[in-house]
């Protein structure tokens, strides 16, 4: 084992070790040793410091709150027990109604968003009227705002009574999130498709492949992964809008906490649907931030392009 002084003049192990086959072990020298030490020490009191700083600022947050002149009033207004234990079941019984439009709306904004984003990017004279078509649906739409598409759609299409078309609100509803979101979804893989450097699609037309081949095996997949952030960040509002049905009378969660807060007078259901919702996006923002944080680690580390 090879043993060196350092600028103190204290004896150890080499930081580079023995080789394993030489039968020593690893023995970290005096200076590493004492780095590392000095490193715990810093997150153990940086972790002191953000946790006192927290709990100071939670208790001044809540003195404030709490000596409001109106305090007691609010309290029985947005949170009571009472009501906050009858709404939190017909709550979730809702969310249920919620949690299906996401997964259905989430899948048909991902393939109608592709579509029109590959629409957008077609080349050639002859694919113009429908270059000009996809590039129309997704100013429209996202200029519009949801709330007035959701009306339109959920009210003006029963009013037009056409044969064979639904008049549920859940579906017209459905279809309104679906016809904006797509929107904003188009021009997220629009990005990805332009943010490919060309030179990939010239290597695959090099080597036997046709435009239409280029573009499904080589550029689409590298775009896709490149805004997978975006595109989750697009899913969770999404998931929050869902409750935007309610206007059309669907009984979501929304709706579920207004019947009751109606006839009780009382807002706390509001705050109980609240809480519901956020309890359900954290968890997916969470998840869109390890993501974000996993490809910026591996485009750092030539993992991906």
């Amino acid at each position: 084992m090879t043993v060196v002084k350092d600028e103190s003049g204290r004896e150890g192990a080499d930081d580079k070790g023995d080789m394993p086959g030489g039968g020593d072990t690893y023995v970290p020298s005096q200076r590493r040793l004492d780095r590392e030490r000095h490193k715990r020490a810093r997150a153990r009191r940086a972790t002191a410091i953000a946790a006192v700083s927290t709990l100071v600022t939670a208790v001044v947050l809540y003195v404030v709150v709490v000596s409001a002149p109106g305090w007691e009033r609010t309290k029985e207004t947005f949170f009571d027990g009472h009501y906050a234990r009858e709404a939190f079941p017909k709550v979730l019984e809702g969310l249920w109604l919620n949690i299906r439009l996401l997964l259905i709306c989430g899948v048909l904004v991902l393939v109608l968003g592709m579509l029109i984003a590959v629409a957008r990017t077609l080349r050639g004279p002859v694919f113009f009227p429908l270059r000009v078509l996809a590039a129309a649906y997704t100013d429209f739409f996202r200029g519009l705002p949801l709330i007035i598409n959701l009306m339109i759609v959920v009210f003006g299409v029963p009013a037009l009574r056409l044969q064979g078309v639904t008049v549920d609100p859940v579906w017209l509803g459905g279809t309104a999130l679906t016809l904006t979101y797509s929107a904003y979804v188009a021009e997220v893989f629009r990005a990805g498709i332009e943010s490919i450097h060309p030179s990939q699609r010239a290597a695959a037309r090099s080597l036997g492949l046709t435009n239409r081949q280029a573009l499904r095996h080589v550029v689409l997949p590298q775009a896709v992964r490149r805004q997978v952030p975006p595109l989750l960040n697009d899913l969770v509002s999404l998931q929050k809008d869902t409750g935007l049905v309610s206007i059309g009378g669907a009984i979501d969660a929304v709706r579920a906490s207004d019947i009751i807060a109606q006839r009780a007078l009382n807002y706390t259901p509001y705050i109980v649907a609240g809480l519901v919702f956020v309890a359900l996006t954290i968890p997916m923002t969470r998840f869109t931030d390890w993501v974000t944080a996993r490809m910026d680690r591996q485009r750092a580390q030539g993992g991906t392009t």
